[in-house]
């Protein structure tokens, strides 16, 4: 038996399936510490909301009114129309419902967008997906139907006290040409925490419009939800910018709902993938957002319970960091944002990928950096010498996480 060429391409090793793969036999792995994947925090009082939500939605028949009925391709008209509210009130944004389409999860309207504007044109050119600022979300790396989908630029590196350091947009360097179709950034950046500056934004805003393509905006821990930012950041949206937006890190992950706001057309083309390609998003997802949207709950349990948690709790990882590792051995680039550190060990003598391995052996789980450099074109050892981190796992794990990669970085040096 033999594939045809999307197959080929969509069964190989990838760093996303990897890494989802690790996450899940982490978690039935007894004793692992999952400092890797990317779920979010059990928060005890979100949890107890949505229980709470969830029984009163089930009391008033809500439940299985989103259970036993297809939604249309755009997906539930009640979020749509609450939520375009919301941002029109909220942000002042000229939106209305015909802006808004939802997906089943941020990973499929990437995986739209991309093949929507990238990839081979029936004149025979092709378009590619520039990131303007590497490193990038590892998810973005296999979602291309076409091959050398993506391009990267390398960021400038401002080095900060205490041992932590950000990246920024290198606009010197970076090259918007004519195979150009779409221009991609994170904000705050899936691995690293960084939240590029409202000036670094809008210069992109101002580069995609010149070159009369779309600007995608990755929002999935932004604000105004779920608000995992520790930084000023002013949201950004107009008919030339594509925002996505995702109810995973609100502490929904598996009711797979990503949000797309933009251009009416765009949310045509969208509507009309997901009526092919799954007939509809999914339910239950967009139930609980409107929900929250019309009890005042989303931007107030946003910005009351989501953004301090998180807030603390990479407070007190790094203060853990810092007792077993100094800034000799491990440089921190500068939380702004998202759930997860990113840690740059410069002088260490064996690549993360080796590390990773040596670290999966004792049961601890991390990511080695090189996947999150997705279409840089030139070879930079900066990629083999970080690691992405989640600091979600409850505080005891997080330091047995912490301490078994101290010894691993000094059994590395020992060895040279």
């Amino acid at each position: 038996m033999s594939f045809s060429a999307f197959g080929d391409k969509f069964t190989r090793l990838s760093g996303i399936t990897r890494l989802m793969e690790d996450m899940g036999e982490g978690l039935r792995t007894p004793g692992a510490v999952m400092l890797g994947g990317g779920n979010p925090a059990q928060i005890p009082a979100m949890n107890d909301y949505f229980q709470q939500l969830l029984q009163e939605m089930h009391d008033e028949g809500k439940l299985a009114e989103a259970l036993c009925n297809y939604d249309g391709p755009r997906g539930k008209t009640t979020l749509l129309e609450s939520l375009s509210a919301l941002l029109r009130d909220e942000l002042g944004w000229d939106i209305s419902p015909k802006n808004i389409a939802l997906t089943n999860g941020s990973q499929s309207a990437f995986f739209y967008l991309f093949n929507l504007y990238a990839g081979r044109r029936a004149d025979g050119s092709k378009k590619r997906v520039l990131f303007p600022l590497a490193p990038e979300y590892l998810g973005y790396a296999d979602a291309g139907l076409d091959e050398e989908l993506f391009v990267s630029t390398r960021p400038n590196i401002e080095m900060l006290p205490e041992g932590q350091f950000k990246y920024h947009v290198d606009f010197e360097h970076l090259q918007i040409t004519d195979d150009t179709g779409l221009i991609c950034v994170s904000r705050p950046t899936n691995p690293t925490g960084n939240v590029i500056t409202d000036e670094e934004l809008l210069k992109l805003d101002v580069l995609a419009q010149q070159h009369e393509i779309p600007l995608l905006i990755d929002n999935a821990y932004g604000v105004p939800f779920p608000g995992i930012i520790f930084s000023e950041a002013r949201p950004l949206w107009n008919p030339n910018i594509i925002l996505c937006m995702s109810l995973s890190k609100l502490g929904l992950p598996g009711s797979r709902c990503g949000i797309i706001i933009a251009d009416e057309k765009v949310i045509s083309a969208i509507s009309n993938m997901n009526g092919i390609i799954s007939l509809a998003p999914g339910s239950i997802g967009p139930a609980i957002a409107n929900e929250m949207i019309q009890r005042g709950d989303l931007l107030r349990l946003s910005e009351e319970v989501i953004k301090p948690f998180y807030q603390e709790r990479v407070n007190q990882t790094i203060a853990v960091i810092r007792r077993y590792l100094s800034e000799d051995r491990c440089l921190i680039h500068k939380p702004e944002g998202a759930i997860f550190l990113w840690l740059w060990f410069k002088d260490l003598p064996v690549s993360t990928e080796t590390l990773y391995q040596r670290l999966k052996k004792r049961g601890v789980l991390m990511v080695p950096g090189h996947f999150f450099f997705p279409g840089l074109e030139h070879e930079w050892p900066h990629t083999h010498q970080c690691m992405r981190m989640n600091y979600v796992p409850d505080s005891e794990k997080i330091e047995r996480g912490i301490a078994i990669l101290a010894e691993e970085i000094e059994r590395a040096h020992q060895e040279g």
